[in-house]
């Protein structure tokens, strides 16, 4: 019985553990196949720049949002501690983007991109989703376990970094505290 005990608190640590985040290793060449926007080479603060396709196949460089207060996500569709922010992140958007707050969906599936895109429209994501790649997975820092995402302040510069899921409280204190909302 003491051994079907202990086995069942290791199942449910795991179980938590996993819930914070889910691993993004892929294969290169399953990546290879979403990789054709590169690294831009433009300075701004400390957050790297890059380019990327968003789901309509339009260029998306980070930079073109200098002035603006950044949420970038990195996501999959597969991932649950994803796809339970998502709804925050929708309200979040629609709430503040009047007010300078950009949030930018880094998705990192490997496959098609019609069903990330169709993903978005069933989700109702009101926010740009660009096709993430192995270059700008490793200018920021390596991206391991999603979601991961990072707040960037308007001078183009890393305020926050969170790994696995987080509440819209956790995102809206960061937002509002770049943006100088009381």
């Amino acid at each position: 019985m003491r051994n079907f005990l202990q086995g069942i608190v290791i199942s449910l640590v795991l179980l938590t553990l996993c819930g914070l985040g889910c691993d993004v290793r892929m294969k290169r060449e399953e990546r290879a196949k979403i990789e054709k926007p590169t690294t831009v080479s433009r300075q701004w603060g400390n957050a790297p720049d890059f380019t990327l396709s968003d789901l309509d196949g339009e260029s998306l460089t980070l930079s073109e949002f200098r002035g603006k207060v950044i949420i970038l996500n990195f996501w999959a569709t597969w991932c649950p501690p994803c796809r339970r922010e998502i709804p925050d992140f929708i309200d979040l958007y629609r709430s503040y983007k009047d007010k300078g707050l950009i949030i930018l969906g880094i998705n990192l599936d490997a496959g098609d991109i019609r069903s990330v895109k169709r993903f978005s429209e069933e989700y109702g994501i009101n926010y740009p989703v660009v096709i993430g790649n192995d270059s700008v997975t490793q200018d920021y820092g390596g991206i391991r376990a999603i979601p991961t995402t990072f707040i960037i302040d308007k001078k183009g510069d890393i305020r926050e970094k969170y790994i696995g899921y987080q509440s819209r409280a956790t995102f809206e204190k960061a937002v509002k505290n770049l943006l100088e909302i009381p």
